[in-house]
């Protein structure tokens, strides 16, 4: 199936957003709920036709867009290195994980059984979906290594329900890696078509 352009960037703003609300959780102990309701909702969209479908519309990353504009603009005081890290840690993940086909169908197993107890629950962000969205991501994506460092208050970080949130968000940020790279997304791209992503990026949320 062909992916155009766009799609590519809003999966691209997926792995943004997701970033921003680890970041938020380790510095904060708290983060937008709506921003991650949208990431979570993510997992849980196994056979989309389009992109579109896994985000719901743009406005849902409008958080990622916005990231993506601070850190590929010409204000060089807006890029946030720490943000920056968890893409790039995020992006060698995935690559690790495509070439795992056993830890792939252990995570597409447990993502089911994880969407039908939201469906139970009647929330994507119940705790106790969230907590076995962690335990997948400790279980399958973990192993791969190296691990992903996160940056923060330790006292945030060490509280269960808060670590239970970075793991799940993480799966999330892998799930948008993994269609970011189905749409064509490549590394190596990004430095080459800075202008095209940033115009693209200011469409999404025109849209």
């Amino acid at each position: 199936m062909q992916h155009s352009y766009r799609e590519q960037v809003l999966a691209f703003a997926g792995i943004w957003q997701s970033a921003k609300l680890v970041q938020q959780i380790a510095r904060h102990g708290q983060l937008d709920a709506a921003d991650f309701e949208a990431s979570i909702r993510t997992l849980f969209v196994t056979n989309p036709d389009t992109t579109d479908e896994v985000y719901g519309s743009p406005a849902a990353m409008t958080t990622g867009l916005n990231t993506i504009l601070d850190q590929f603009g010409d204000a060089t005081n807006h890029r946030d290195m720490e943000l920056t890290k968890y893409v790039i840690s995020l992006m060698h993940l995935e690559r690790k994980l495509s070439t795992q086909p056993d830890v792939l169908n252990k995570i597409g197993a447990g993502l089911e059984l994880a969407k039908n107890q939201s469906q139970h629950f009647g929330s994507v962000v119940h705790e106790n979906v969230i907590a076995n969205l962690a335990d997948l991501y400790a279980n399958t994506i973990s192993t791969l290594g190296p691990k992903i460092i996160v940056q923060g208050e330790q006292g945030h970080l060490s509280n269960s329900n808060n670590a239970a949130k970075v793991r799940a968000i993480l799966l999330a940020g892998i799930r948008s890696t993994v269609l970011w790279h189905q749409c064509g997304g490549r590394r190596l791209k990004l430095i080459f078509s800075r202008g095209k992503l940033l115009a693209q990026a200011k469409a999404l949320l025109n849209e």
